[in-house]
Formats: C-alpha cells, sequence, structure tokens
C-alpha cells in the first residue's frame, strides 16, 4: 500500500492551539509522522507515533476532526479540510493499524498452550494453577486486583504464560478486525451504511477496547521483567483505578468528621464528638433563615483539561468495561472527572436568573406568562452547565440537602409586556446587589431553595423553590439515568416539573432535556437533546421545545427551536430559534423579534450559609474534603473522601436493608409517581385564605 501524506490541522495546547502540520503515514514502518512543512521532510519528523494497537477514533465534536490514540498512551488531535478528507485519512490509518498489529501476533506464534492464574499463591506446579479450558480468560487479568501476603512467595510469571495471554488477545483481535471489515465493506448510501453513526462509534469503542487489552499485556510484560530482576518486593500489586483506604476512622454515625483533626484527638474526644454529632441527624425537617445566608463568593471553574489529558489510560481501561447502551447508575467513575459541586446544587444553578424567574407572573395575559416561562427555561441551562467542559457533579448521598436563596431588587424586575429581561446594565448589577444589605424587606423579592436527594437506587432529587412575595413556586423530581453509547454517555432526566403561579390559579408543567457527554476520549463537551413540553391546563396554551443534537456531517452544536400556540386555535403566537448557550431568537406573532444574549445576562450569585452553620448532611458540608482536595489537585486524596462518603452510605443502606427499615426523607413526600415539598406555598396560601374566611 503506498503511503500518503498531506497536510492536516494538530492541536497542540490550549495556548498554541491549533496549527497545520505536514503528515506523512508511513504504511511500511506503521508509523504516523509529521513535520513542520513539506520543505523539512527531509529532516527529522518532528514527532513521530506507533500505529500498531492504535485507536483511530472520528470525533462526534465536527465533521472534520479525529483522534489518533497510540498504545504508548500519546494522542494526536487532528483535523482535516473536510469530511471526505478525513474519512480518507481515517479509513488508511485503520487499515494500516490493523495490518501492523495482526504482524505481531504474527511475528511471535503462541507455544504449547499452558495456563497460569496470578491469583494463585501456590507453586507454579500445582494442581491449583492449572486452567481448565472452559475457564474465562479474565482470570488471566486479575493482576493488582488480590493483595498477596508479605509472607507468601510470589509467583513469578514464565515467558510461555505470556504467549497464553497474547494468543487470546491475536484471537479477539481477530474478531474485531472482522467486525470492522463488516461494517466497512457496507455501501456508502442507503438504508444502512459504513458512515452509520453507530456502527462508527461501535468502531471506535471496539478499537479502544483492544489499546486497553494491549495495556494490560504490556503491564504484564513490565511485571514479569521487575520480578525476575527482584525490584518488585512481594505483595506489590499494579492498581488500575484508586486505591482502596480503609475507612473506619473517617465517619462515626454518618457525620462527617475533619480527617486532619480526628487523628490527633484521643479516642474518648472522637468518641463524644461522634454522639454528639448523632444527635444532629435528625429527619425533621429544619426552616432555614434566608437573613443568615450570605452571598456565595464561590467561583469555581470547570475548564482545565490538565488532569483528563493525564488520565487517559484511566479513561480508556473503563471503556474498556462498558458494553454499549450500559446501565452507568452504579458504576464507579473516576474522581478527576468530578466538578466541584453536587448535582443537588448544580439543580440550583439553574435558577441563577431569579428577575426572568419572577418576570413570570408579572405577564399581563396567559399568552405573555407561557412566552416569559419559555424565555425562562430556556436561559436557565447555560449558567447551570457552568462552561464547555463535560465534568459530572458528585452524586448526591441519600438524606443530603442544598438551601440557598436569592434577593432581587424589585426595581429590576420587568413588570411590562415589552421588556422581559432586566432593565439594568451588568455593572448596575453589580452595584445594587453591593447596596442590597442596606435596603429594607420591601426593596426586593426573595426566593428560596431546597433540594434533597429522596432515593439512591434508582437515583432521584426532589427540588423546590418558591417566592412568597409574588405567590409563585416550582416543584420538580428527577430521576437521572445514564447509559454508555460508545463515544459518548448519555443521561436522561426522568421526572417532571410544575410551576403554579397562585395569583393567577395557573399551573405550568415541563420536562427537562437529555444530556450527552460527547468526544470522551479527548476533549469531553456536553450537548443537550431532546423534546421537551411545557403545557397550561387552564389556559390552553402550550410550548413544544427541541434541543438538537449535532449531525455527525455538518450542522451546528447546541442548536434550539420551539414555538409557543394556543391549543384551541392551534395558532402559534411566538416561534424561538438559537443556541441554548449563546443568542436566542424569539419572534412574536404581531411581527416583532427579540434577541437574548445569554452570554451577557446577568447572573444573580445564590446566598448561602456558611459551611459552620450547615448540617452534616447539606451538601457543601458534607462534600467539602472533596471538594477540597480537587481545588487543591490533589485527585488520590479526593478520592479517598470520596470513596469513604460512598461506602458509609452502602454500610447504611445495607443495615436498613438487614433490619426492614424504610427511609424517611426530610422535606419532600412521595405523592403517586411523583415527589412534592412537604410544606408547598400552594397549601400555605389555601390555608391563609381558608383562615381569613372563616374570621370574616
Amino acid at each position: 500500500m503506498e503511503n500518503i501524506y498531506g497536510y492536516l490541522m494538530k492541536y497542540t495546547n490550549l495556548v498554541t492551539g491549533w496549527q497545520y502540520r505536514f503528515f506523512v503515514l508511513n504504511n511500511d514502518a506503521g508509523l504516523l509522522e509529521y513535520f513542520v512543512n513539506e520543505q523539512s521532510r527531509h529532516l527529522k519528523p518532528r514527532g513521530t507515533l506507533q500505529l500498531a494497537g492504535a485507536v483511530i477514533s472520528p470525533s462526534d465534536e465536527d465533521s472534520h476532526t479525529f483522534t489518533v490514540n497510540a498504545a504508548s498512551g500519546e494522542q494526536y488531535k487532528l483535523r482535516a479540510t473536510d469530511a471526505k478528507e478525513r474519512q480518507h485519512w481515517v479509513s488508511r490509518l485503520q487499515i494500516c493499524t490493523q495490518h501492523h498489529t495482526e504482524a505481531i501476533g504474527k511475528n511471535n506464534p503462541p507455544l504449547k498452550s499452558r495456563s497460569f492464574s496470578l491469583a494463585s499463591q501456590g507453586s507454579g506446579n500445582s494442581p491449583g494453577v492449572q486452567r481448565r479450558p472452559s475457564q474465562n480468560a479474565i482470570s488471566f487479568f486479575n493482576v493488582g486486583h488480590h493483595r498477596l501476603s508479605t509472607g507468601k512467595r510470589v509467583p513469578i510469571l514464565q515467558p510461555d504464560h505470556l504467549v497464553d495471554v497474547r494468543e487470546m488477545m491475536s484471537q479477539a483481535e481477530g474478531q474485531q478486525r472482522d467486525l470492522i471489515r463488516s461494517i466497512e465493506c457496507l455501501p456508502v448510501s442507503g438504508h444502512l451504511t459504513s458512515l452509520d453513526q453507530d456502527l462508527l462509534m461501535l468502531k471506535a469503542t471496539s478499537m479502544a477496547t483492544m489499546n486497553c487489552l494491549n495495556d494490560c499485556f504490556h503491564i504484564l510484560q513490565l511485571q514479569h521483567a521487575s520480578q525476575q530482576k527482584g525490584s518488585l518486593p512481594a505483595g506489590t500489586t499494579i492498581s488500575w483505578l484508586e486505591p482502596k483506604i480503609s475507612l473506619s476512622n473517617h465517619f462515626k454515625n454518618g457525620a462527617a468528621q475533619n480527617f486532619s483533626a480526628e487523628v490527633n484527638k484521643p479516642a474518648s474526644v472522637r468518641e463524644e464528638q461522634s454522639v454528639s454529632e448523632a444527635g444532629q441527624l435528625t429527619r425533621e425537617a429544619e426552616e432555614i433563615n434566608p437573613d443568615e445566608e450570605l452571598e456565595d463568593i464561590c467561583d469555581d471553574k470547570e475548564d482545565d483539561l490538565g488532569a483528563v489529558e493525564e488520565q487517559r489510560s484511566v479513561i480508556l481501561h473503563l471503556l474498556s468495561q462498558l458494553k454499549l447502551g450500559m446501565d452507568l447508575t452504579r458504576v464507579v467513575l473516576p474522581t478527576f472527572i468530578l466538578e466541584k459541586r453536587s448535582l443537588l446544587e448544580m439543580y440550583a444553578d439553574f435558577m441563577s436568573h431569579p428577575d426572568l424567574f419572577i418576570a413570570i407572573t408579572n405577564g399581563t395575559t396567559p399568552e405573555d406568562r407561557m412566552i416569559r416561562f419559555v424565555e425562562y427555561y430556556l436561559t436557565s441551562f447555560h449558567e447551570g452547565r457552568k462552561g464547555a467542559i463535560a465534568k459530572k457533579p458528585y452524586n448526591p448521598i441519600i438524606g443530603e440537602t442544598f438551601h440557598c436563596s436569592w434577593r432581587m431588587p424589585k426595581s429590576e424586575v420587568a413588570t411590562d409586556a415589552g421588556s422581559n429581561l432586566s432593565a439594568h446594565s451588568p455593572s448596575e448589577q453589580v452595584t445594587l446587589s453591593k447596596d442590597l444589605e442596606g435596603q429594607t424587606e420591601l426593596d426586593y423579592y426573595t426566593v428560596k431553595f431546597v433540594a434533597e436527594q429522596v432515593s439512591h437506587h434508582p437515583p432521584v432529587s426532589g427540588f423546590y423553590a418558591e417566592c412568597v412575595e409574588r405567590k409563585m413556586c416550582v416543584n420538580a423530581h428527577v430521576w437521572t439515568k445514564s447509559k454508555f453509547l460508545g463515544m459518548s454517555i448519555g443521561v436522561t432526566m426522568v421526572g417532571e416539573g410544575l410551576l403554579s403561579l397562585l395569583e393567577h390559579g395557573e399551573e405550568y408543567t415541563f420536562s427537562l432535556p437529555c444530556a450527552y457527554a460527547r468526544s470522551i476520549l479527548t476533549v469531553p463537551w456536553v450537548e443537550l437533546g431532546g423534546k421537551v413540553n411545557i403545557n397550561c391546563a387552564k389556559t390552553g396554551y402550550s410550548a413544544s421545545i427541541n434541543f438538537h443534537t449535532k449531525p455527525f456531517y455538518g450542522g451546528k452544536l447546541h442548536r434550539v427551536t420551539g414555538e409557543v400556540k394556543q391549543n384551541a386555535t392551534n395558532t402559534v403566537v411566538c416561534r424561538v430559534q438559537g443556541e441554548w448557550n449563546s443568542v436566542l431568537e424569539f419572534a412574536y406573532s404581531n411581527g416583532e423579534t427579540k434577541y437574548v444574549d445569554l452570554t451577557k445576562l446577568s447572573v444573580t450569585r445564590k446566598r448561602v450559609r456558611p459551611l459552620e452553620k450547615q448540617g452534616p448532611f447539606e451538601s457543601r458540608r458534607l462534600w467539602q474534603h472533596v471538594t477540597e482536595s480537587l481545588r487543591d489537585g490533589d485527585i488520590d486524596k479526593a478520592t479517598e473522601h470520596k470513596r469513604a462518603l460512598e461506602e458509609r452510605q452502602r454500610n447504611e443502606e445495607r443495615l436498613r436493608a438487614e433490619t426492614e427499615t424504610p427511609w424517611c426523607t426530610k422535606y419532600f413526600l412521595k405523592e403517586g409517581d411523583g415527589w412534592v415539598y412537604h410544606k408547598p406555598l400552594w397549601k400555605t396560601v389555601s390555608a391563609v385564605q381558608t383562615q381569613q374566611m372563616d374570621n370574616n
């Protein structure tokens, strides 16, 4: 096969960005080389990748980008001029990769099949180390999962035992090649083509799996070489993910302790503290005084890609254990991909535009109120996501809660139908926010928020927000279902929300879109997708909103379209289009058009109680050690604290199952298939009105 060459763009780093480089695919040597330009081709290459065992992955970020992941862990992120050129490079690279991977197996023919399990601690000649042909090959990959006693000799892996492993890998590679060939033999047009997105993801995933197996084999070879030299002491293991830790001293009676301080305290003091902490863990609802809350000064950005780049081998290992469509609810994900906040706090961040929320009830007509709600709904996702990098918030512990509030000056809330946005510029917002502390109660509205994790399996969260002055509240419950989709992870938000405008006697039901983490092998990014509906039964107005996922070829990112209509006449009164994280265009039936730039929309900081005033199960106090470790860049320590929290939850769940003790929620009650706040505003207002009627 002839060599191919040409210019491609190569991603260097965040500072330099993309640069044109001249690439040469050397089919004979199985190398991908690049030079500064074509004229320097006779010089030494600026970079070289061995393609044997590499993974060639078309990116779902756009139709031009693809990545080459070498077995060594090195990666090139490349971009062609168009989709056709990308497909040409990807196909030729994959053919070259398969050829040289196959050559490795041919150049190392298997010897007589004999088996050896590293999990065994006996002699190499004992019957216990012989593997029956029916045994699963997984037994060969138990390195690091069984910690051996330091008093016993670690069996040394013989060279022919490695050949057994190589033979199994050769068989798997053959099956993977057959799969690739079957896909590539499909026509380029028709019902099922070789360019089908799901099939392309299947190809990339299978290549990633084989790459992980090559890494496994490499680790076995390294361990064998080290043992031969005597450099590894008895009992040493190779850990794939984070090491396990002792949990005995981290948590007492469900209360989070200070790790460093507890070590230096006498046992009697720690025990007394654990008893006093246990007394605080009542399941009675606590009324949070908004006056105790202070404006949040926490500003955790999630734009750091360093950890993701450094941990690519861990991601590849994790991918090797997953299957397409697999439920990820019970899969423990590595710590470095976590955001520095709980999922419950993320739901609160969707309320970061309280002026638009309060302005809904100020609409003068049912049509205006529905349009205002749609506007608020679409502007909430940008701030809730906190950046373009796809990181995962902490999975809330059952019983975990989060409280906060917002104070919104009345002068900043739109009242007329013609202006749904704040009348103040961002600079004026800051000035008003600083002066807020000195204002009287009549000068601002208060929006209070509470969220609680009401179930662990399935993972269900309930959240509630209200503005008493405007007699409006929203109640919602969400069940997050995660699935592995090849090169993406999909999260379905199962549940429903209810907005109540008590001044108008209106209720609006709404759902939430799905979320996707794309390009998880390179730079992960977030995409929303799916159709959501908003309905008001009383007024007969409804809204249909489509979050469009990017097509494999062409198309825009983060596109959203929607329309508001009157059901009785089927008349569309407003159309929406744009990007949910950029600019939205609202076109009204009267011919007017309005643009909302979300990147310039002012954000109101939430108010949160200081950590010392929070209960042990409030999100920030519960996860404080994980968050601090992530801020310091100490992934191992963050993993340690995270695992302690999760282990405690599992132990408590096991105890409840053994004693047949049901879990009692604190703020939300089960009603049918949903969860409702225990003291919603519609009940409070109804009770007050009833009392006034009785007094009259």
